[in-house]
């Protein structure tokens, strides 16, 4: 069996998850402070803190990875710099863990977050959940090479649960591989649902009509690794999504046995979308299709 180049880079950012998921779970139903970044979009001392500890411990290990999170803006990788292979080791010093102010994230200038190896984290997946003590949200990491997602972590942490995966292997749920629902029926599917854009209703009640049940549970990298045990069918989320929010959980899903695209079919990750402007669907291979057909727009 061929070694999985990514297993050292899959420790670390297993390691990372549980240390933020702790962090997390310590102050829920605890928050001190909620600003707000939009009319419907909020952020805690809780992300912000999550974040900053990533971003501190990315730096430390692998000072020329780029960066990018939902909290701190984008730092690209340094000129030339590629995977370390399996080694892991750190190539230069980085700041200390009291140090937080030097490791945030700087403007991304003129710098390609597509170019090299990115660490690509939502801190707090769901805060809107979080904030108002509903017990469902996750942290989300991914390490994206070269534009593509590669290393994939999701944890839960109030049920102390890790989903995690690389490109190379299976997706994971602790210890424990994991694959996609082998429901034979649409019809019996229960399918994580957000639809947004044109003729919203219209499209939400074709879907609805042929599968067994839907849910909108307002957290979708927690809902989209979901896909990846079975525990949703499907995840379809049309609109709404930035880079953070599918990194992991898409590559999960994928390694998992799902076919995950974009609402067009094609791709469904892109390093660029920092503003929340993508839409994917995952479902097992035998549904993708007619998914996709349901949820097109008329």
């Amino acid at each position: 069996m061929t070694a999985d180049r990514h297993a050292a880079d899959l420790a670390f950012a297993v390691a990372l998850a549980e240390r933020a998921g702790r962090l997390v779970a310590s102050r829920y139903e605890r928050v001190e402070s909620i600003d707000y970044k939009g009319a419907k979009d909020i952020v805690t001392e809780v992300d912000r803190a999550s974040e900053a500890l990533v971003e501190r411990a990315v730096r430390r290990r692998f000072p020329g990875d780029g960066f990018l999170g939902e909290e701190g803006g984008a730092r690209p990788a340094a000129p030339g710099r590629r995977s370390p292979g399996r080694s892991g080791r750190r190539s230069g010093a980085g700041p200390a863990d009291g140090q937080e102010g030097a490791a945030r994230a700087a403007p991304l200038g003129g710098g390609r977050l597509d170019v090299g190896r990115t660490w690509v984290v939502d801190p707090l997946d769901g805060t809107i959940n979080f904030a108002n003590g509903i017990p469902y949200f996750c942290f989300s990491l991914a390490l994206v090479e070269d534009g593509r997602p590669v290393v994939a972590v999701v944890r839960d942490p109030l049920r102390r649960e890790t989903f995690s995966a690389t490109a190379e292997g299976p997706a994971m749920l602790g210890r424990r591989p994991v694959v996609v629902s082998a429901k034979p029926r649409l019809a019996d599917a229960l399918v994580a649902l957000a639809v947004g854009g044109r003729a919203a209703a219209a499209r939400t009640r074709r879907l609805r009509r042929a599968v067994r049940m839907t849910r909108s549970m307002g957290s979708a990298a927690l809902s989209l690794s979901y896909v990846a045990n079975g525990r949703f069918d499907a995840f379809c989320q049309t609109v709404g999504l930035s880079a953070w929010d599918v990194a992991a959980a898409g590559l999960i899903a994928e390694r998992a046995g799902a076919t995950v695209t974009s609402l067009d079919g094609g791709p469904w990750f892109r390093i660029d979308a920092t503003t929340p402007s993508l839409g994917v669907l995952a479902a097992p291979p035998a549904h993708h299709a007619r998914l996709l057909e349901l949820l097109r727009e008329p």
